[in-house]
């Protein structure tokens, strides 16, 4: 929305309760003949289009402008037919001649030339059910740097005032591409690297100034302390949103097809459980008047300026539109599991309290796939029946044959996280040193430090009494029992509903399908839970390292953050 679309909707805001008994009074007549004044319709759009010289501008089939026309009152939001506001024809102009010879435009509605007009009868509140169509900009064969140009848009009716839209067009502008990055070597968790970074401006006319934004998350921090940079830091909520992000203003001038250096180091500290954590740098064109406002609500640095010094020759095949980093990749986690052991007579129900541990020192924090889940499965001893599984936990086939469970696990996953899965078992008939096992997935997982914890027993009436047997992380066990299941156990989905016995309500964090009354309670540095989610694959980090690949190869121009 542009600002003199927001200037406009503040005053009709002002209006009260008057000017809204007004318009629904109006009904299907239209507002505009309740208070004998026009109705207030405003055309929006995006005012200001970039058509750069060295990339496709975007998706080639999207448009650039999307234009919409807003219109005073509540947006509706039930069910069933959308009430108008105002009923009536009108026509909006859109005239693109500004542009001949400094882009090509393709505008919707009954075009002909750069001149494109469409008609309406219905108007409804907001913006959401008024949408005229997009406008798409493209180069032609006369496009050159420095060419600017001008869509206007205007409307009229019966009973309406349209506030009309400008699109301003400009062709090569300041372009800045970040120098990219490579993965230092043998870096460890807890070590400060200083990453090489730089801008170059691949535009056809100079940048009046740039702004870095360093950006790093859970894992990374920023120690240095700029005057011309400013810092915020997200440490509560959701752990797939927690950062750290720094910008930094450079007022002076960068030159078209001049490439540029910090004149000074910029450090990255790795936390001592960082695995995996994504840093980006990136440069863009000050807006006029930003520098004032950049660093408002920010903590603003005290020491002396950092400053761009001019690069010499520079190869743009050094530089990309986006620079990031996975880091550190030499850090190590322990993830183990712990059985439990119980007696009882034949009839008798009893409780096994399955284990699930992150011994650390690394968090899982699975970033890039979103927080995806991983499993593990759970067989019953010999001569029981699962009664009632955590809601995480669901109901699979171990091995082809075998009556399981399925446990999901979500991630991101604190470093020193402990999860308990209380499993209730009906003993039908009583079997001396009866084994059930709990068990990861078996494939290669690089990262797990002691994989021969990785599986447990749930052992009943074992010959020694209650607690004999069975209870810690081990791989020891009856030799016909089940095995481990491999990746393509079951039907690969880990998803399930389950009841933690922690107080899942003291629990905090999570991200996207957080599941607040959810049933894995999750204890750690900052009692952060556990997500909940759909789709969860049985594969979980291996299956998120896949995920990341294709996504890393299949985007075009997207950033990861």
């Amino acid at each position: 929305m542009t600002q003199q679309a927001r200037r406009l909707r503040a005053r009709l805001a002002a209006l009260g309760a008057v000017g809204a008994t007004a318009l629904a009074a109006a009904g299907v007549q239209g507002a505009a003949h309740a208070a004998d004044a026009p109705l207030p319709v405003v055309i929006t759009g995006e005012d200001r289009v970039d058509l750069s010289l060295h990339s496709d501008n975007g998706d080639p089939t999207e448009p650039q402008v999307d234009l919409r026309l807003d219109v005073p009152g509540e947006e509706f939001e039930g069910d069933g037919e959308v009430p108008a506001v105002y009923r009536g024809e009108y026509t909006i102009r859109i005239d693109a001649r500004g542009l001949k010879g400094v882009a090509k435009a393709d505008l919707p509605c009954d075009a002909d030339g750069l001149v494109a007009v469409c008609s309406g009868y219905d108007l409804y509140a907001g913006t959401t059910y008024n949408r005229l169509g997009g406008i798409r900009l493209d180069l032609t064969d006369d496009s050159e740097a420095g060419d600017t140009g001008s869509i206007v848009v205007t409307g009229e009716g019966e009973g309406l005032e349209f506030t009309p839209l400008t699109v301003d067009v400009r062709v090569g502008g300041p372009e800045l591409l970040n120098r990219a990055l490579t993965l230092p070597k043998d870096l460890k968790a807890g070590e400060t690297f200083e990453p090489p970074l730089g801008v170059m401006n691949v535009g056809g006319v100079p940048s009046e100034g740039a702004v870095l934004r360093l950006y790093g998350s859970r894992g990374l921090s920023f120690p240095d302390d700029f005057g011309n940079c400013s810092s915020t830091v997200v440490d509560t909520g959701p752990l797939l949103r927690q950062h750290t992000e720094v910008l930094c203003a450079f007022p002076d001038t960068l030159e078209a097809g001049a490439a540029y250096t910090l004149a000074g180091p910029v450090r990255v500290k790795t936390a001592d459980f960082a695995l995996h954590d994504i840093f980006s740098s990136s440069f863009r064109p000050l807006e006029p008047g930003e520098e004032k406002t950049l660093h408002e609500g920010r903590r603003q640095g005290s020491g002396p300026d950092l400053t761009l010094e001019r690069a010499g020759d520079a190869d743009p095949a050094q530089y990309t539109r986006y620079a990031e980093l996975d880091l550190p990749t030499t850090n190590t986690y322990d993830l183990e599991l712990t059985g439990a052991s119980a007696s009882g007579a034949a009839g008798d129900t009893v409780t096994a309290e399955i284990g699930f541990a992150n011994n650390g020192p690394a968090w899982i924090s699975a970033l890039r796939s979103g927080g995806e889940p991983f499993s593990f499965t759970v067989v019953a001893p010999e001569g029981s029946t699962v009664t009632s599984a955590p809601e995480k936990c669901r109901t699979i086939t171990v091995d082809g044959s075998v009556p399981g469970y399925r446990c999901s696990v979500a991630t991101p996953l604190l470093e020193d996280a402990r999860l308990t899965f209380p499993f209730e078992l009906r003993v039908d008939e009583v079997v001396e040193g009866a084994k059930g096992r709990v068990a990861m997935p078996e494939w290669d997982n690089p990262f797990d430090s002691d994989p021969s914890n990785d599986v447990a027993w749930i052992v009943l009436n074992a010959p020694g009494g209650p607690g004999d047997d069975g209870t810690g992380g081990s791989d020891g066990g009856p030799s016909d029992g089940p095995s481990a299941p491999g990746a393509g156990d079951g039907d690969g989905d880990g998803s399930g509903d389950g009841t933690g016995t922690d107080d899942a309500d003291s629990a905090s964090g999570g991200g996207a399908g957080d599941d607040a009354d959810g049933g894995l309670a999750l204890t750690g540095a900052q009692g952060v839970g556990l997500l909940g989610g759909a789709a969860v694959l049985a594969l979980g980090l291996g299956a998120a390292v896949v995920v990341y690949q294709r996504r890393r190869a299949g985007r075009d121009g997207e950033a990861a953050v």
